[in-house]
């Protein structure tokens, strides 16, 4: 009877523990026990790409796992931040969040596939990156001043190039036209790369872009650039004024790229991640391609990162609200 007893006890035991979801066997000490997939929501050779890449080949030795890149680009980065939200909660998927996939996309996107709020559970933000407004040297403007008296002067004849419609490169220039008072035509393309192509050939008269995609055509003045969004001026750039500093500080301080997980994944794993993240953001060399880069530093809390998707939703939603903006 006893043995019996036992017996059934074991077999009881083996039901509760095979019972358990993988998010619980994640939360122990043995996390992380296989490689992590990293989905970014965009193209591989994009910023986000770029600051992935980075962040991963110094996470995997502190976590002793590998951190995998799987590009999940396509409809302004929500395919991807879909396959992130409805991703196992166990700590070995997890992805980048961006002011497009954390702040335009819900503002704009009437059929999301995804809730930005509901959906994640935020890690930590990790950099922002400027983004930079620039026009063709055919412009007759030196000066985003200068720039500007031109649109008042011609309503409607400068155009701009954005990613496509609803993107957060069309977003933001809609922004700046209703705080400077300007019309400008927009032309959307099927991409950023299509959308630079036609601007430096002279076929759009300016666009807004993420610097590094931007510089190497900058600095051979291939396009001029009058304005930066950015916590302050980029070292690269110096002459080139921020926003806030032209006096439009609602346009914001640019856009940032953090690490999220599914809703539901352990609080033990969170922290775990955002240490091993926290420390990767301290190697030299990651910090050296940093600066080349022109990033800022955005390491912080899973608290402090959900209320900076709040505030990217706020912003964007008022935008396209003014702007009348919406994706159906």
């Amino acid at each position: 009877m006893q043995l019996r007893r036992t017996l059934l006890a074991s077999v009881a035991a083996a039901a509760a523990l095979s019972a358990l979801t993988p998010a619980v066997f994640a939360a122990d000490a043995v996390y992380p026990s296989r490689p992590i997939r990293l989905i970014v929501p965009f193209g591989a050779g994009g910023s986000t790409d770029m600051v992935a890449r980075l962040l991963a080949e110094k996470m995997g030795p502190i976590l002793g796992q590998a951190v995998v890149i799987e590009n999940k680009g396509g409809a302004g980065g929500s395919i991807g931040a879909s396959e992130i939200a409805k991703s196992a909660p166990d700590g070995y998927t997890i992805g980048m969040a961006t002011v497009s996939t954390h702040g335009a996309n819900p503002a704009i996107m009437t059929k999301l596939p995804y809730d930005a709020k509901k959906d994640f559970a935020p890690i930590t933000n990790v950099m922002s990156v400027p983004s930079v407004f620039v026009v063709h040297p055919s412009v007759p403007a030196k000066t985003m001043k200068e720039f500007i008296a031109l649109a008042k002067a011609h309503p409607g004849k400068y155009t701009f190039a954005s990613p496509g419609t609803g993107s957060l490169g069309h977003a933001n220039i809609e922004n700046f036209m209703n705080l400077a008072g300007i019309e400008l035509l927009h032309i959307p393309y099927k991409g950023a790369g299509q959308a630079l192509t036609d601007a430096l050939g002279g076929q759009v008269n300016a666009m807004t872009d993420n610097l590094p995609s931007s510089l190497s055509n900058i600095q051979a003045g291939k396009l001029r650039p009058l304005a930066v969004l950015a916590f302050k001026r980029a070292e690269v750039l110096p002459d080139v004024p921020t926003y806030t500093e032209l006096g439009y500080a609602q346009m914001g301080d640019g856009g940032w790229f953090g690490l999220v997980a599914p809703a539901g994944t352990p609080k033990a794993v969170i922290a775990k991640l955002n240490a091993a993240a926290h420390k990767a953001m301290q190697d030299p060399a990651y910090l050296a391609k940093q600066k080349e880069i022109s990033g800022e530093g955005m390491a912080n809390t899973p608290e402090q990162f959900a209320k900076q998707i709040d505030t990217a939703i706020a912003r964007y939603t008022a935008v396209a609200q003014r702007a009348n903006i919406k994706i159906n």
